[in-house]
């Protein structure tokens, strides 16, 4: 039963990252509205390029509108890749396990795409301290899905090995 320690450790990452991905939610959702909120008086002393823009950010630096966005939405989708492995998880098939896996990894991308821009800001300076909170949840949240995407694997040849077994064919 080494599919045990697996699927044990598949669901604490899951739910580290249903939590994880929440918070990221939660701070970008708050980035985008208080951008909007702002928007109006703040981009209205910038140059005409820049006022296109629908939603201009008054804190952070040029890389925070793009990183807020895309933290948002790497947050909403791994938000739902979390539920959605945890009860791919508590099935621990063969086809639950291949989707979970699947899923994870298309929400790894998309974090590592936000931890990218992270990265960007970081190195552009001049963030405020929830905008810091959100590059180093995003930063975090890439290695934890990173560590439940091998978890997920690790559990893939056991679980269809173990359903071989039960079924029958050798």
């Amino acid at each position: 039963m080494a599919s045990q320690g697996s699927k044990s450790a598949a669901t604490i990452l899951f739910i580290l990252n249903l939590v994880l991905y929440f918070i990221v939610t939660v701070i970008a959702a708050w980035a985008v509205n208080h951008g909007i909120k702002r928007s109006r008086e703040a981009a209205s002393i910038l140059s005409l390029p820049a006022r296109i823009f629908p939603v201009y950010f008054p804190m952070g630096n040029m890389a925070t509108g793009l990183f807020v966005i895309l933290s948002l939405l790497a947050g909403v989708v791994g938000c739902t890749t979390s539920l959605t492995g945890l009860h791919n998880v508590f099935q621990w098939n063969g086809p639950n396990l291949h989707t979970a896996a699947a899923s994870s990894l298309a929400t790894w991308a998309l974090t590592l795409l936000a931890m990218g821009l992270a990265c960007k800001e970081m190195e552009l300076g001049w963030t405020d301290a929830n905008l810091r909170t959100l590059e180093v949840i995003t930063i975090i949240v890439s290695g934890t899905q990173l560590f439940s995407i091998f978890a997920i694997h690790a559990g893939v040849e056991d679980a269809i090995a173990e359903e071989k077994r039960r079924t029958g064919i050798v």
